[in-house]
């Protein structure tokens, strides 16, 4: 029983000494690692001495792609242009008989101012030679309106009285014809339409009193077109002198280049427009008097006004003079009629057009079809007649002022060095084998010989 204590003092001295020896390893590893790491296993390889360098994040433009940039950049000019136009539009509107009458005097007046310039040329006064000009265009024009409504009047009896027997020869055609058109059908056809007139009474009454008003309009924007065509004949350089005043400096002398050429895309425009107007209306008129059509004379002036607007009018134009001789005469005349109007107006899109108004003025027909349409919806028959001169005096524009740039940047880009142009020229070419210039000009072939000549 004595020796049991020994052995259990020895036990807790050599307890003891482990437990000394663990704390000794604890410290001395807590003192290799880093204050507060947990100790890495020792198939874990140690970590790097300094950490490795994070990205900062790309820049939001550079992180948008290259094609969205560029589709963003072009839509908000889009919509800044957009927003000018429709401003541009409203605007317009607002004041449309103003404008549709300076349109009108610009268009008068590249019609005469070929002629001014002729009568100063030949040492007339600049006001008379105004004076004279203006007065004899619109004495002209007052003639032929006066004698086309005096002819009207004249045939107006006359015509009805054709009417009344074209109506019935159509019905009787239409009877007889092999579309089986019956007596009721045609009874029925005129009832709806007396029907309707007679429904419609208020409305053909507002309508007349809109008529009223509108010739009222038609008055007021003669007068301001026949002021603005004097104003411009008399005084047109020095009001485009202070028109290019309100252009930037930097575009200044573009625009005073530009200027010039797109009065002479309008000068040939009006001018081949009125000849080839002029070669219409005389020759379906011509075709409508041989063919005995009433009104022949007043048909002749309606188609010259409705080549004015392009394609449409001609149609309209075309179709009144048919329905007049359908209505008047019968149907192999209104066939006939139909031949000499296709006929003319093929001569005119083929031949005439391309050789009067020539390459300074030529509008795709794609173009042409567009500006018609957008004109009409604007502006109505205005719009549609000064639609095409509009293109193609912008088309002319835009040419000019893309052409000018490009002159520009390249006397503004520097000139090649020596070196670089002298690197960069082409060889010259060798001589043809078959042929080599002597030196005394005359030419030898292959073989030696000479030959003068």
């Amino acid at each position: 029983m004595s020796r049991v204590p020994g052995w259990l003092g020895r036990l807790g001295a050599e307890l003891t000494l482990i437990g000394e020896r663990l704390d000794e390893r604890r410290a001395e590893a807590e003192a290799e690692e880093p204050l507060g790491s947990p100790a890495a296993p020792k198939s874990v390889p140690p970590p790097p001495a300094h950490a490795p360098a994070v990205s900062a994040k790309p820049d939001p433009v550079a992180a948008i792609p290259w094609g969205i940039r560029v589709a963003g950049e072009a839509a908000w000019r889009l919509l800044v242009l957009a927003g000018t136009l429709w401003v541009l539009m409203r605007v317009i509107s607002a004041v449309q008989l103003v404008v549709l009458a300076f349109v009108a005097g610009l268009l008068i007046t590249a019609l005469l101012q070929p002629t001014v310039a002729r009568l100063k040329g030949y040492g007339v006064p600049r006001g008379l030679a105004t004076s004279l000009t203006a007065i004899a265009g619109f004495v002209l024009m007052g003639l032929v309106g006066w004698f086309v409504v005096w002819q009207v009047m004249e045939n107006l009896d006359d015509l009805s009285n054709r009417v009344t027997d074209g109506i019935d020869e159509l019905k009787h055609w239409l009877l007889n014809s092999p579309f089986h058109v019956t007596e009721d059908q045609i009874n029925d056809i005129a009832k709806n339409l007396s029907d309707a007139v007679g429904t419609n009474t208020e409305e053909i009454t507002s309508a007349g009193l809109q008529g009223v008003t509108v010739m009222v309009e038609f008055l007021t924007g003669m007068l301001l077109a026949m002021f603005s065509t004097l104003f411009l004949l008399y005084d047109g350089r020095r009001i485009w002198e202070w028109t290019l005043k309100l252009v930037p400096a930097q575009a200044r002398e573009g625009v005073a280049g530009a200027g010039p050429r797109a009065w002479r895309t309008l000068t040939a425009y009006v001018r081949g427009t009125v000849i080839v107007a002029l070669i219409d209306a005389t020759f379906i008129g011509l075709g409508l008097y041989f063919l005995d059509v009433p009104l022949a004379v007043p048909l002749a002036v309606f188609i010259f006004l409705g080549a004015f607007i392009p394609l449409v009018g001609a149609v309209i134009s075309g179709a009144l003079a048919v329905v007049v001789a359908l209505v008047t005469q019968d149907v192999f005349t209104a066939l006939m009629v139909l031949a000499v109007v296709l006929a003319v107006q093929q001569i005119e899109g083929h031949v005439l057009q391309p050789f009067i108004l020539g390459r300074a003025v030529r509008v795709h027909p794609l173009a042409v079809v567009l500006s018609v349409a957008a004109g009409g919806l604007v502006a109505g028959i205005g719009g549609a007649v000064v639609a095409v001169p509009l293109v193609a005096v912008t088309n002319t524009v835009v040419g000019y002022l893309r052409a000018y740039s490009q002159g520009q940047h390249v006397l503004s880009s520097p000139p090649p060095p020596v070196e670089a142009a002298a690197d960069s020229a082409p060889e010259p070419a060798p001589a043809p084998v078959s042929a080599v210039v002597a030196p005394s000009g005359a030419v030898v072939d292959p073989e030696g010989r000479e030959n003068q000549e």
